[in-house]
């Protein structure tokens, strides 16, 4: 059964252009499907929020806890949050016009392109953003519509990296310090073989509970991109 289906999705009639216009249209919708993870991760907020989250698990060291299904979803959830500004913006003026008929596919796409370019140049740093204009021997934008969205993809990427990295070494301190105080404390009356991550462990988790730490995680990521 499902041979037939593909002979018949291959069999085209190269004599009618609508049809071979169907077909590659069809082809590019899967092609765009199956690239689409990519797309929320290196041009949304994903990045930032999934690695931070990431941090503050290791931090505790509690191992799978919370496992990465309750990571990702928490993540994606507050993806949407954040970049629900640019999805109605894109709505707005890319998918509403292009379902009345004002716009055609492609006017509609570089539509849908101007708001989440504007967010992405928002959260990118000059510097990286000059590293891949640079050596794509672009020439210097004077605005954002100047700017090649391969260039700004890659330059944004780079930027949420440092940035999540910079919210991961400020979340590791406290832990840290719980760490070396717990060692300190079990060589001080001999227990060398008594593991300190083993002790550390519930200090950890006293001290995030009492300062609230999940709501001051997701506070600070919701302000960094204020």
């Amino acid at each position: 059964m499902m041979d037939l289906f593909i002979l018949s999705f291959l069999n085209v009639d190269l004599t009618n252009e609508g049809s071979i216009a169907t077909t590659l249209q069809i082809v590019l919708l899967i092609t765009i499907l199956s690239i689409a993870p990519g797309i929320l991760i290196l041009m949304t907020c994903f990045t930032r929020i999934i690695i931070v989250l990431s941090f503050v698990r290791q931090g505790l060291a509690t191992q799978t806890t919370p496992p990465n299904q309750v990571l990702i979803g928490l993540a994606l959830f507050m993806t949407f949050f954040i970049m629900a500004p640019v999805i109605q913006d894109v709505y707005e003026t890319a998918y509403i016009p292009l379902t009345e008929g004002e716009l055609t596919g492609e006017e509609a796409l570089d539509a849908a392109i101007v708001p989440i370019k504007q967010f992405m140049a928002q959260h990118t740093r000059e510097k990286d953003l000059a590293l891949f204009m640079g050596y794509g021997g672009y020439e210097q934008p004077e605005t954002l519509e100047d700017v090649p969205i391969t260039a700004l993809i890659p330059a944004f990427a780079i930027s949420e990296l440092k940035t999540a990295f910079q919210i991961g070494f400020l979340i590791f301190i406290p832990f840290l310090v719980i760490d070396m105080i717990v060692a300190s404390v079990l060589m001080s009356m001999g227990m060398m073989m008594l593991p300190p991550v083993m002790i550390a462990l519930p200090f950890k988790i006293l001290l995030f509970v009492l300062v609230d730490g999940w709501y001051l995680v997701v506070q600070s990521l919701l302000i960094s991109y204020q």
